[in-house]
């Protein structure tokens, strides 16, 4: 049997000011071109198919539709569980619709016979795929209780979920089907590079709910884990991997190579685990130089820009003319020696002089004092609004 396993597509999701829905349907067009290519016999997705939980009637109908195009006509299922991002019950609502057409969707968690674990019928043999959504914190410990205690109740909870759907799946492939795990949450030693804000939300990336790494149980044949948008195997698991993100989602993953793991397996034999890279969807680079260094940097033009510009000091025109210059820059800075300055007293003190402050502290020079007088006005008239 032959599976393709994908992971946090998070469709809608924009990068600034730009949409890039036109990303997404790039991409999911590619992914659905190597399942073909690759003649694979199951897709699963381990969460995150939208950003938000009620998405947008657009990106809802460009997910869903990636979700039964996958399906190849209904010749090969497909499974997507909620993550983080996803709203469960949604997803359970849509699952009676979309299992006619051989997706099968799961969105709250549930007990292994009571709608958590899928017998499914594919063109390479049965599969038996155990999904476990995203499980909140809440939802399993006493947020009374010290930080240290509900840190080990969640991973605790977490590895006898996955362990109870491990030995239900094993005790029901008998010798004839492959067994999955595909779950979303975060494994406590998961690389997360954080060179600048990443697409993870930072409250679920804390390691107050990370599981142990002993929360992959040992019986699936391969444990298709979601959540962490960075590709990589999942330590001590012998057939363990993050898919990780369609998209470079934010400049956390600038220069991140995304892909889909291709996954080779028999019954009761070890998988064989490879990676076919995308190659779809805008590249995110991070320069930094003086404005013409900058220009020269290879595909400065055609990818979304977090520019550092060094300069001798400020530069209040900077971001006007980086935006004429470059179609798809999102964030800009400049970069000048600072003038140290000690944390001034607050109290006693009006807003503009605070405000004064602040700049003096962000930029290593006075407000100016067109700015100020900006400020100022900007402080009268709200003063007079709220009388």
């Amino acid at each position: 049997m032959k599976i393709l396993h994908t992971s946090d597509w998070h469709i809608g999701k924009k990068l600034g000011r730009f949409d890039r829905t036109d990303e997404y349907r790039e991409v999911l067009d590619e992914v659905a071109e190597i399942a073909d290519r690759e003649e694979v016999d199951l897709v699963v997705n381990s969460g995150d198919v939208f950003d938000r939980p009620i998405p947008r009637m657009e990106d809802l109908s460009l997910g869903l539709g990636a979700l039964v195009r996958l399906t190849d006509g209904g010749r090969r299922p497909v499974v997507a569980i909620a993550g983080n991002h996803d709203s469960p019950d949604l997803f359970d609502v849509l699952a009676q619709f979309l299992a006619p057409r051989n997706v099968h969707l799961v969105g709250n968690v549930k007990k292994p016979k009571e709608g958590g674990m899928l017998n499914l019928k594919t063109p390479g043999g049965r599969a038996l795929v155990a999904c476990f959504p995203f499980l909140r914190e809440g939802r399993l410990v006493n947020l009374w209780d010290p930080v240290d205690e509900r840190r080990k109740e969640f991973a605790d909870r977490v590895m006898e979920i996955s362990n109870e759907y491990a030995e239900q799946a094993r005790e029901a492939a008998g010798t004839d089907a492959v067994t999955i795990l595909v779950a979303h949450f975060l494994v406590d030693g998961a690389k997360v590079q954080r060179g600048a804000p990443r697409g993870e939300r930072p409250l679920h990336m804390t390691q107050a709910f990370a599981a142990n790494p002993q929360a992959i149980p040992p019986g699936p044949q391969y444990v298709a884990m979601g959540h962490i948008h960075n590709p990589q195997s999942i330590t001590g698991a012998p057939a363990a991997e993050y898919a990780g993100s369609l998209l470079e989602m934010d400049f956390g993953e600038a220069g991140e190579q995304k892909r889909v793991v291709i996954v080779d397996v028999k019954p009761g034999q070890p998988a064989v685990v490879s990676s076919v890279n995308l190659q779809g969807g805008r590249r995110l680079l991070r320069p930094s130089g003086t404005w013409n260094e900058i220009k020269e940097e290879p595909g400065i033009y055609d990818s979304y820009l977090d520019l550092t510009v060094h300069t001798d000091g400020p530069d209040p025109g900077l971001a006007d003319r980086a935006r004429n210059e470059f179609e798809y820059m999102v964030k800009v800075r400049a970069e000048y020696p600072r003038t140290e300055q000690e944390h001034p007293v607050r109290t006693g003190r009006s807003l503009v002089d605070l405000y004064g402050d602040y700049y003096q502290q962000q930029n290593g020079v006075e407000v100016p004092e067109g700015l100020a007088d900006a400020f100022r006005e900007l402080e009268e008239e709200v003063a007079h609004a709220a009388h």
